[in-house]
C-alpha cells in the first residue's frame, strides 16, 4: 500500500524545485496535493502533470508574505481535499551580498518570506493539522547550521527557522502532530538562480553539478522522513557529513567553509572595491 494514499497534502513553494517535486512524490504515493506559490502558471504546470499522472491537485496561487492569502488557502484546501494531513512549508529564496553592500530591506525581505512566511503557513494550517494529527515538515537548511561569506542573510533566516521549528516541535507534540525539519544541502532547484528582491534571472547555477543532488531524490528522501515522523534530517550526504563535523569541530568547518567560498567571496570584494569611489581630484 501506498504510504500517503488518501492523504491530503499543502506544499507551499510548489510550483518549482523541491516543491515541485516533493508534489509529484506525494501524488505518486496517493495523496491528493494543494500547491500553493506566486506563480499560477508554473502551479498549473504542476497540477497538469500530477492529473496526467492519475493524481488530484489544487492550485492555490498565494504569497507567503500574505497571511490572509494563505489562511484562505488553507481553508479553500481543507474544504476542497477533505482536510489537511500533510504540510510542507517549502518557500523560500536567498539574498547574498557582503554585510555592507547589502540594505536593510534585502535583511527585511529574506525574513519576509524564509521566516515570517513559515510562520504565517503553520498559523494557517494549524487548526487543521491539530484535527488531523497530522505532519508538519519545515524547510531549513544546511546553511542554518553555521555562517559562509556573502549569504548572511540566508544563514540568519534558516538559523531562525531550525530554531523555531525546535519549539514548535514541543509545543505540538501534545496534539499529536508531529514536526520534521528538513535540512538540504546542495539539491536542484532554481533558488540560486534569484535575485535579491526574489525574482527568477535565469542564470546558470554556480553549484558545480556533482554536488548538487536532484530534486526528486531529495523529495523520497523527505517523504521519507515525514512518513517516519523524524523530528531533523539532512537532505544530502555532504549536508550530513558537515552538520555532523559542525557538532564535533566548529573550527574543521571554519576552515572547510573558508576553502570553498574564497573564489566567491574575491569576486565580491573585487566588485566592491571597483564601485568605491575614488580620490578626488586634485586643483
Amino acid at each position: 500500500m501506498r504510504r500517503f494514499e488518501g492523504a491530503s497534502v499543502f506544499i507551499t513553494g510548489a510550483s518549482s524545485g523541491i516543491g515541485a517535486a516533493l508534489a509529484r512524490a506525494f501524488a505518486a504515493e496517493g495523496a491528493n496535493v494543494a500547491l500553493v506559490a506566486r506563480r499560477p502558471d508554473r502551479l498549473e504546470q504542476v497540477s497538469r502533470d500530477i492529473e496526467a499522472a492519475g493524481g488530484r491537485a489544487l492550485v492555490c496561487a498565494c504569497d507567503v508574505a500574505d497571511a490572509e492569502g494563505l489562511r484562505a488557502a488553507a481553508d479553500t484546501a481543507a474544504e476542497a481535499l477533505g482536510g489537511i494531513d500533510v504540510v510542507v512549508a517549502n518557500a523560500g529564496f536567498g539574498v547574498s551580498g557582503c554585510l555592507e553592500a547589502l540594505t536593510l530591506g534585502d535583511y527585511r525581505r529574506q525574513f519576509e518570506v524564509n521566516f515570517f512566511g513559515v510562520i504565517a503557513t503553520i498559523q494557517a494550517v494549524l487548526p487543521h493539522l491539530i484535527r488531523s494529527k497530522g505532519r508538519l515538515g519545515v524547510v531549513g537548511s544546511l546553511a542554518g547550521c553555521f555562517g559562509s561569506p556573502t549569504t548572511s542573510a540566508y544563514n540568519a533566516s534558516k538559523a531562525a527557522v531550525m530554531s523555531l521549528t525546535e519549539s514548535v516541535y514541543h509545543e505540538l507534540d501534545e496534539h499529536g502532530v508531529s514536526v520534521t525539519c528538513i535540512n538540504p544541502g546542495f539539491v536542484a532547484s532554481e533558488i540560486r538562480s534569484v535575485n535579491n528582491e526574489g525574482k527568477y534571472t535565469g542564470n546558470p547555477d554556480p553549484v558545480p553539478q556533482w554536488l548538487v543532488l536532484p530534486a526528486e531524490k531529495a523529495a523520497a528522501d523527505m517523504l521519507r522522513a515525514l512518513h517516519r515522523r523524524r523530528p531533523v534530517v539532512f537532505i544530502t550526504a555532504h549536508a550530513r557529513w558537515l552538520a555532523r563535523l559542525n557538532r564535533l569541530s566548529p573550527r574543521l568547518v571554519r576552515w572547510v567553509v573558508r576553502r570553498m567560498t574564497r573564489g566567491k567571496l574575491a569576486k565580491f570584494q573585487a566588485a566592491r572595491r571597483n564601485t568605491r569611489p575614488g580620490p578626488p581630484d586634485s586643483a
